[in-house]
């Protein structure tokens, strides 16, 4: 069947109008050569789960406070990696970093207003290879940033084989929607809401649950193999949810940040001033002084409650889409993989949002189930996520294998190459604006191990040429910045304005980040004009406020850094 005669034709199978079609770019087919290795999910489905905003608070991470039953059922099931990091700490330059399988310096995304074909390079991305390898492709919700980053289509047609989906109420989210003591609706920070009071009736995230629902239903009786990636918005703000979830966190439960303060030797180039918590209307009302703050302790609590209960709240939508997967009997036959495009400061080092190289910004969780790797073939008809409901079920489930290896977003399109079987894409040249298909993460599928054993060896050593040194794994992480001082762009500065960079290295024991000149015409650092430079060891300071920078020899941290740019 032709190419065009088939989009159509899965347009018509999974329920989008005809007028949605567009024509497929020219593409070279990338199939698995006859000497690939067969990958442990070689032939299975691949559905992607990517939140909005989601620090590692939940069960299966340690947290004793979250409540999120049908997230950790799924780490039951799954590799679980405790280290791993976001290239950058904002929505679109993270996505568009780990979808192509490059940094933000060579995909020269920093902000939100450029598009990496036209800007940087035609870079295949992770869906794109998937489809050219005769996966149907399907994006729901949030994958892609929307706008000019996804070239307002979330890069259809190059990586979806059908239009993706938005829900109809996103448009909603930043609309005055939350009701206030004054009986009045406020576009709020904390928003609990009644459902019913929306409009529609119901919220994107539950629209977007059931869209992808729907697909696997329609995909369970096809032939084709697909790979799904859905993407939830919450615990992005304004952390609007079902007001219900509030009951599960009641507020003389819920504390402050452990360290709710300015750290004394924190650079000010470093601080991000959390300016779109700043322009929420409850937030406004505070009338909280700007850069530092702080916000009053009660209201930091709300944000901590609030930022549990939409996570709670996702944890059911997740639990309603992996229980669906049950129901389609394709649970045996579909590898799961869960993250989030970065975290988010909950008052830490005084900080809120993202915008930062600290842990609390740049550590997302990621997890990996592979049948018949990660656990046990499953049988036909056998359920392995039944839904779970967060109000009554209290399990304290625990990864079936947890690595505490430090990995990287940017390794996830190799890695999912590897599981389900194709040819691993080359790891890019030292210049590869050129190239369009190769990766500059490397795949971490050595990693992941047998279902029967519990917890993963760390072997010691690393063959990752990309991320290690002198046998150290390494995450990179990096943050524009306008000036050396808090301003009202610190945050989200535009490219044009982007006067300093923040290269950040993590390794098992320490962060070590180096704020340098950055010329935005031509995207170069300058390391020899070193602004600012922060260390944190993470067996006597896991929280990051002791900044040693100017108390030690750093010399050989900053030649790390120089060389991994080289590469």
């Amino acid at each position: 069947m032709a190419a065009a005669a088939w989009l159509c034709l899965c347009l018509c199978l999974l329920g989008l109008p005809r007028r949605a079609f567009a024509p497929q770019p020219a593409a070279t087919p990338r199939l698995r050569t006859r000497g690939a290795a067969a990958g442990p999910g070689d032939g299975m489905n691949v559905l992607f789960i990517v939140v909005d905003d989601l620090r590692p608070v939940l069960g299966c991470y340690g947290d004793k406070l979250v409540k999120s039953p049908n997230i950790d059922q799924l780490a039951s099931q799954s590799i679980v990696f405790s280290n791993a990091y976001a290239q950058q700490a904002v929505c679109a330059p993270s996505r568009v970093s780990f979808l192509t399988g490059r940094r933000p310096d060579t995909t020269r995304l920093y902000d939100f207003y450029s598009y990496w074909r036209v800007h940087a390079g035609n870079y295949s991305t992770m869906p794109q290879y998937f489809k050219e390898n005769g996966y149907v492709t399907l994006s729901v919700g949030k994958v892609f940033h929307p706008g000019v980053s996804s070239n307002y289509s979330d890069d259809y047609p190059y990586s979806w084989s059908v239009p993706p989906f938005h829900p109809s109420t996103e448009k909603y989210e930043n609309d005055k929607t939350c009701r206030g003591k004054d009986g009045k609706l406020h576009a709020n920070l904390v928003c609990p809401v009644d459902v019913t009071e929306m409009p529609s009736g119901t919220l994107p995230d539950i629209q977007s649950t059931e869209e992808a629902i729907r697909l696997l239903n329609v995909m369970k009786t096809k032939k084709e193999k697909f790979f799904l990636a859905v993407g939830y918005h919450k615990p992005h703000i304004p952390l609007r949810y079902p007001q219900e979830f509030l009951k599960l966190y009641p507020l003389e439960n819920i504390t402050l940040a452990p360290d709710p303060w300015v750290p004394e030797k924190l650079p000010s180039v470093a601080y991000n001033p959390w300016t779109d918590i700043r322009q929420r209307d409850d937030v406004k009302a505070l009338n909280v002084s700007f850069p530092y703050g702080p916000l009053p302790d009660d209201f930091q609590r709300q944000i901590r409650q609030s930022y549990y209960a939409a996570v709670s709240y996702l944890d059911t939508q997740v639990g309603l889409l992996l229980n669906a997967l049950d129901d389609t009997g394709l649970s045996n036959s579909t590898i799961v993989v869960f993250t989030a495009d970065h975290g988010w400061s909950l008052g830490e080092h005084g900080e809120w949002a993202k915008y930062s190289n600290f842990d609390v910004a740049t550590r997302v969780p990621l997890m990996f189930y592979v049948p018949g790797m990660t656990t046990s073939s499953v049988s036909q008809g056998e359920r392995v996520f039944p839904y779970l409901d967060p109000f009554s079920h209290i399990l304290g489930l625990v990864p079936q294998g947890r690595s505490k290896k430090v990995v990287e977003l940017v390794s996830l399109f190799p890695t999912l190459a590897e599981l389900a079987g194709l040819q691993v894409p080359p790891a890019c040249p030292e210049t590869s604006f050129h190239v369009a298909l190769c990766t500059e993460g490397a795949s971490i599928v050595r990693y992941l191990k047998a279902s029967e054993e519990k917890v993963v060896e760390e072997k010691d050593g690393c063959d990752d040429t990309y991320r290690c040194f002198n046998e150290e794994p390494v995450a990179f992480s990096q943050y524009p910045r306008p000036a050396d001082t808090p301003q009202w762009n610190s945050d989200k500065p535009k490219l044009k304005d982007i006067r300093i960079m923040g290269y950040s290295m993590r390794t098992v024991d320490y962060r070590y980040t180096v704020w340098v000149r950055f010329y935005p015409n031509n995207f170069s650092a300058n390391f020899e004009d070193v602004h600012a430079g922060e260390l944190y060891m993470v067996e006597t300071d896991p929280n990051q406020d002791y900044n040693i920078y100017n108390n030690t020899s750093h010399g050989g941290f900053l030649k790390k850094i120089l060389g991994f740019l080289k590469r």
